[in-house]
């Protein structure tokens, strides 16, 4: 997988598609599953990047050989340990927890 992730990548620099190029070299959650290449980001910038190079990604695959679908998602974030702490205590204490960041 992370061969054809590079060479999307390689693609988009030499095709001078340079924000996509630069989007999309961050990623690293990139996956194939039944005939799909599912790119997940954290970023809403780099998703509307991505979806608005979805085209171009499409373009870098065939030029590999490669006849997959493309879906491109926003991954939601787990919580951190102390947002999780904050929401336990808030539920205990509820209206008198005062969070002092």
């Amino acid at each position: 997988m992370q061969d054809i992730w590079g060479k999307v990548i390689l693609f988009l620099k030499e095709h001078k598609h340079i924000a996509l190029y630069i989007a999309c070299g961050d990623i690293i959650d990139v996956n194939i599953s039944d005939g799909i290449l599912k790119i997940l980001t954290l970023d809403q910038t780099v998703l509307e990047v991505l979806k608005d190079g979805k085209r171009e990604i499409e373009r870098a695959l065939s030029w590999q050989g490669l006849d997959l679908k493309i879906d491109i998602m926003q991954k939601h974030a787990e919580p951190t340990q102390i947002e999780e702490d904050e929401r336990v205590l808030q539920n205990v204490f509820g209206d008198k927890l005062k969070i002092i960041n």
